[in-house]
């Protein structure tokens, strides 16, 4: 990546770490804050990014790629890790609660108070801080006036890592695994002094196993319905500028909140996964510092410089899209939207005799039931999370392909752009009451590489609500319609366009509790594409500048990273193991003089015939080093399952160099809920 890394701004700063920020109820929270020199004499508005992941010993890295930047522009620039995480006091329990959003909305509030702020306040954040600056500009801060949720998503349930079209995904179960091994860190002694174990003591003792919580919740209940602000969409007055990739896992809640919205917003979505844009992978990154500085200035600043008069939608135009699980490709072009929903209009294709046609037919399908092996070249819901090395992204989906029930176009004879919205509509049976569906939407090469486009999941017993889910009824013929992902594609003439429709998709999605046989019906089932065509928008779009950054924090490799991943068969069961391990080695934060070390390793396991044998077992080891101080953790995972139920079994240990200071283990059996 070509970037420009700036050492010098417009107004000089500095660093002040930590920053404290006290709450009312006398807990503080810990921050580092960038901070122009003469802000005391020159107040400014502030940039809050509120998020878990240790700004001293996690994020620290890409912090300083960022905030040092801004607050080089005139902005306070402050990263502030959330109760329980870090430094800060209290507890982390789990994701989004309701005092995490009080706890910001009063540091909000202290912040617009200091007499070197303005009393107005930004929030950003990607992921987990994103999901916060949308959740907190719902509470709406009198003080936050803008946000740039990056990666986030309006609906905790249907579009989030847990489930999927009432699906749970293996993604839930590898965050849950994460989570735990977040929530259970140490503080460093040198911040939070003498009172260091105590903290990490009550944090080990205290803290649960949110997977488990969350495993109990398997319907759109309450409890997911928190925190998601598309229950209301008008409590949002902030400004919004919302930022995805087409790769991530997220973008179609930034098109909802495109739609809905009552005040200002902007989107931008490149080609890129669950990463900043000015990192963006795969293709092209861009000066998404300098986008944002625009942002900042016209709704902190009230600078008018035209921002709110350029398109509301910036978006990639993918095209030549290659599926590699490494060498991954996106081509493209960025296009303009005026507004969203788009312009579009509706093309069908109707499901044939293994076709996609004009015209429909009136046929039934054989039997399908769909091999359990099915998705080994599906890749990671969300590839790259976390930043991730490894070989996450899909492979060539042609093996895939040939285990489903799979319908082909002719090769087109002219380029067809979409974008929106692709619906599946299928006329179909089951044979069980329980059961799902995975349908992909590929483009085929004439050499016959499939590279999937976009996906959707049905669990079928969610296809009225995932609030009261219905079982099917075994032979019971009816019409179900699948939304896929948001997408922005352009197929290339002479190419095919490809539904593959399969009753499992392991291991991005958990399988049925019994083998499913399909019944299709092709007269009513067809493929609407939302088709696109140019827009005087396109034109009025300006062009992005170059990739520009701060210099990152100081470090040296003291052992290197390893990532790795293989899949094996036994060949006596048939059993098939995906087992993939990444290592970030060992780093020396010099400046604190702080050696860290993170390893996981996640194991899918299947037996093709058997539903019931799938398993998911996940390890994560995070240790650090200073001296004779040695904190490490060690958290293991399993997910397993029978007909009726889910089991989860996980133990936490903690250790001060070679002493085992706690174990604590966990044993739950938990009754599936039409999943």
């Amino acid at each position: 990546m070509n970037a420009t890394i700036r050492t010098t701004f417009p107004r000089t700063i500095r660093e002040i770490e930590p920053r404290w920020i006290p709450l009312p109820d006398g807990r503080r929270l810990a921050a580092r804050m960038w901070l122009p020199d003469d802000a005391e004499a020159n107040p400014v508005p502030a940039i809050l990014e509120s998020i878990p992941y240790r700004r001293r010993d996690g994020t620290i890295f890409a912090d300083a790629t960022t905030h040092p930047w801004w607050a080089g522009h005139g902005y306070a620039s402050i990263r502030l890790d959330i109760a329980g995480s870090g430094d800060s006091d209290g507890l982390l329990l789990d994701e989004y609660l309701e005092s995490e959003q009080q706890d910001i909305c009063d540091a909000i509030a202290w912040i617009a108070d200091q007499p070197w702020c303005t009393g107005s306040v930004g929030m950003i954040g990607i992921s987990w801080g994103g999901f916060a600056a949308l959740q907190v500009a719902a509470c709406r801060p009198p003080a936050l006036k803008a946000i740039i949720p990056c990666c986030a998503t309006d609906d905790r349930y249907n579009d989030d890592v847990h489930y999927m079209g009432g699906c749970l995904l293996n993604d839930n179960i590898s965050w849950g695994s994460g989570i735990f091994a977040a929530i259970s860190r140490w503080p460093d002694p040198d911040v939070s002094g003498e009172e260091w174990r105590s903290k990490w003591l009550e944090r080990l003792e205290k803290t649960e196993n949110p997977l488990i919580d969350w495993t109990r919740h398997q319907r759109r209940d309450a409890f997911w319905k928190h925190g998601s602000v598309c229950e209301d969409y008008s409590a949002i007055k902030a400004a919004v500028f919302c930022v995805g990739g087409w790769t991530d896992g997220y973008t179609n809640a930034l098109l909802r909140l495109m739609e809905h919205l009552p005040g200002p917003k902007r989107a931008l979505i490149g080609p890129w996964t669950h990463v900043y844009p000015h990192f963006g992978t795969p293709g092209e990154p861009m000066g998404f510092m300098q986008e944002s500085l625009r942002w900042w200035d016209r709704w902190l600043k009230d600078i008018d410089n035209g921002i709110d008069q350029e398109p509301e939608l910036a978006l990639w135009m993918q095209e030549d899209l290659y599926a590699h699980p490494m060498d991954f490709r996106i081509g493209g072009h960025w296009i303009g939207e005026a507004s969203w929903p788009p312009d579009t209009t509706s093309r069908s294709l109707h499901l044939g005799n293994g076709s996609l046609q004009d015209e429909p037919t009136d046929l039934i399908m054989p039997d399908h039931t769909t091999p359990l092996l099915c998705g080994m070249s599906g890749g990671e819901w969300c590839p790259r999370d976390g930043g991730g090395v490894g070989p996450e992204f899909q492979g060539d989906q042609h093996a895939d392909d040939m285990m489903s029930l799979s319908f082909d176009s002719a090769p087109l004879d002219e380029d067809l752009t979409i974008l929106g919205t692709p619906q599946v509509t299928l006329r179909l049976a089951v044979d069980k009451p329980q059961a799902m569906i995975a349908v992909r939407l590929t483009e085929v090469t004439p050499d016959g590489h499939s590279s999937r486009l976009t996906f959707g999941l049905l669990n079928l017993s969610h296809r009225r609500s995932s609030e009261t889910p219905e079982p099917m009824t075994p032979g019971k013929t009816e019409e179900v319609t699948v939304k896929l992902n948001d997408v922005a594609y352009r197929f290339r003439k002479g190419n095919r366009i490809r539904i593959a429709v399969s009753t499992s998709y392991w291991p991005m999605v958990w399988p049925s509790p019994e083998t499913v046989a399909l019944s299709l019906h092709t007269a009513g089932s067809q493929l609407l594409l939302p088709v696109r065509a140019d827009t005087v928008a396109d034109d009025a779009l300006q062009p992005f500048e170059p990739v520009e950054m701060a210099s990152d924090h100081g470090s040296r490799e003291i052992e290197p990273s390893i990532t790795h991943r293989e899949r094996t068969t036994d060949i006596a069961t048939g059993t098939s193991v995906l087992h993939h391990v990444e290592d970030t080695g060992k780093s020396l934060i010099e400046d604190i003089d702080l050696i860290v070390q993170k390893r996981s390793e996640e194991t899918f396991s299947i037996t093709p015939e058997d539903p019931t044998s799938a398993r998911t077992d996940m390890v994560r080891i995070v240790r650090a080093e200073r001296g004779n101080w040695k904190p490490r953790t060690e958290t293991r995972l399993t997910f397993a399952c029978d007909v009726g139920n889910f089991h989860i079994t996980a133990t936490l240990e903690a250790f001060e160099g070679d002493n085992k200071i706690l174990e604590r283990t966990w044993d739950e059996k938990i009754p599936r809920d039409h999943m």
